[in-house]
């Protein structure tokens, strides 16, 4: 809480457009954040996947806005050693900012690895067993291990492997 500038303050100029364009208390809230980001008295969530590094702060309560921005080296010519380089202002809803946010980062999806795009992918048992389920409409029809045990074929018992069996006592 030292209420002197600890940081540089710097835009992408689509952020500043953002904060420009959101509605007048929203863009009250965020200008206040921004002074206690720069102040050192606040400090937003981290981000982790393809905006790691950088920072996403809640503008309001209701946290309707989001605030992101990271942490660079202040141009030479600076008072400061780090800049607060906000990258946008934006809505909350889904991954709205997170998405505006690596577009203007210039940063790409990262390619997932051949064991995460195994286990996100469907089965192709499993749709061919849907579809055969669907088809049939009979209870009958349907596989042995889906029929209740009251409708499954008796299997033909045979008597010589038990011991209490009538024809072993003989």
């Amino acid at each position: 809480m030292t209420g002197q500038p600890a940081f540089g303050l710097s835009f992408d100029p689509r952020a500043l457009t953002d904060l420009l364009q959101a509605p007048g208390d929203v863009r009250h809230l965020a200008l206040g954040r921004l002074q206690d980001l720069v102040n050192a008295d606040l400090s937003g969530d981290r981000l982790t996947g393809e905006l790691d590094g950088h920072r996403a702060l809640d503008v309001g309560a209701r946290t309707e806005w989001r605030l992101l921005y990271g942490h660079r080296p202040a141009p030479p010519a600076s008072a400061y050693d780090t800049d607060i380089h906000v990258i946008a202002v934006r809505p909350g809803s889904g991954r709205n900012e997170h998405d505006a946010a690596r577009i203007r980062l210039a940063r790409t999806l990262r390619p997932t690895s051949a064991l995460a795009y195994a286990a996100r992918a469907r089965s192709p048992q499993l749709d061919a067993w849907r579809a055969a389920i669907t088809a049939q409409t009979s209870p009958y029809a349907l596989p042995v291990l889906m029929r209740p045990r009251s409708l499954r074929p008796r299997k033909a018992l045979s008597v010589e492997g038990f011991p209490h069996s009538p024809r072993l006592a003989r």
